[in-house]
């Protein structure tokens, strides 16, 4: 007979203690897991990419130079309007103050005023300009010369030349006052047309370079779809294979952002050799004729931030035509 108790369970009967309930098997992979197959699958992407456009290297790199000298444009336009507002200084200069004297001040009491002037905070230079020099040079600049020395007493008085530090208007004004109250001053004259006019002209070039810029970066943008939607339609049937076994939008459009990018990479640093190289070789022709007017000025080369800045612009550029190449054309390559 058996010695079981009736009623007993079985995990009773097995060792006379209830078994332990089963612990769920996680089948699920864990983190590191999938971050190496997304490691993974991006290396594969990248690699595939970088191998088609190296198998048709002239394709890139004429698609690269058109990208390039789009950006090249409005760049190198944006970095002569900087070196023509550091012109020698031209805007100092342009906005200097002349403090015509009266006639009766003597060249002595015009020096000690001009160093009085100079210790004004908001002066960098004051020159004094004596009635000699004052007739001396308008007889010169006039043509004048015979029938002034006719004159029976000199009717210019002397001048102080007064640069500021600053050509802010309203600062401008203010000493313009300021200097009209010192004693010998018979009139204060500030003449702002020729700055005004400059930064009218420099107002226009900003807003050409960046009306330009734009229907560039519109151009690229339509350059960089185009090429992707052949490289889109070369491969249509491989990805309508990729799809039918599953493949995500997000694994098919993967090669193509890397070929976009690699493709505003390569046309940034294009555009970076093509401006380095374009304002060193006009800077030669600047530099002889600056050179005739008694000056050192020459044209600043590409500062090493901006070059960077157009890199990443054009690399930005080629993942985002690439993206909209893709989101349009990707519906397109369902199933059938």
């Amino acid at each position: 007979m058996s010695t079981h108790k009736q009623g007993s369970t079985p995990a009773e009967r097995v060792g006379g203690l209830p078994n332990k309930p089963e612990q769920p098997v996680n089948d699920e992979p864990d983190f590191k897991a999938l971050f190496h197959a997304w490691l993974e699958s991006h290396r594969a992407s990248f690699v595939d990419s970088v191998g088609r456009l190296v198998k048709q290297p002239i394709g890139s790199f004429f698609t690269c130079l058109v990208m390039a000298v789009a950006l090249s444009l409005p760049m190198g336009l944006a970095l002569l309007l900087d070196n023509v507002e550091r012109l020698g200084g031209s805007w100092q200069r342009a906005a200097q103050i002349s403090l015509f004297m009266e006639l009766s001040v003597e060249a002595s009491e015009g020096e000690a005023l001009r160093e009085r002037i100079l210790e004004i905070p908001d002066v960098t230079d004051a020159e004094w300009i004596s009635r000699e020099q004052a007739l001396e040079e308008f007889q010169q600049l006039s043509g004048l010369g015979e029938a002034l020395r006719e004159l029976p007493e000199n009717p210019l008085p002397g001048v102080i030349l007064v640069t500021p530090r600053e050509v802010d208007r309203d600062n401008l004004e203010a000493l313009r006052q300021q200097l009209a109250e010192l004693p010998g001053v018979a009139q204060a004259q500030l003449d702002l047309l020729w700055v005004e006019r400059l930064g009218a002209i420099l107002k226009l070039g900003d807003r050409f370079v960046f009306g330009l810029s734009l229907l560039l970066i519109a151009t690229l943008l339509l350059v960089i779809g185009n090429t992707i939607r052949l490289h889109i339609e070369n491969r249509r049937t491989e990805i309508e294979v990729v799809k039918l076994v599953g493949g995500t939008d997000g694994y098919v459009r993967r090669p193509f952002l890397y070929m976009g990018a690699l493709y505003g990479l390569g046309a940034g640093l294009i555009a970076w050799a093509l401006l380095a190289y374009g304002l060193g070789w006009l800077n030669e022709a600047v530099t002889g004729l600056a050179g005739l007017y008694g000056s050192d000025f020459g044209l600043a080369g590409v500062p090493v931030e901006d070059g960077f800045s157009l890199v990443l612009g054009a690399l930005l550029l080629g993942y985002i035509g690439a993206w909209l190449a893709v989101a349009r054309h990707l519906s397109e390559l369902a199933p059938r």
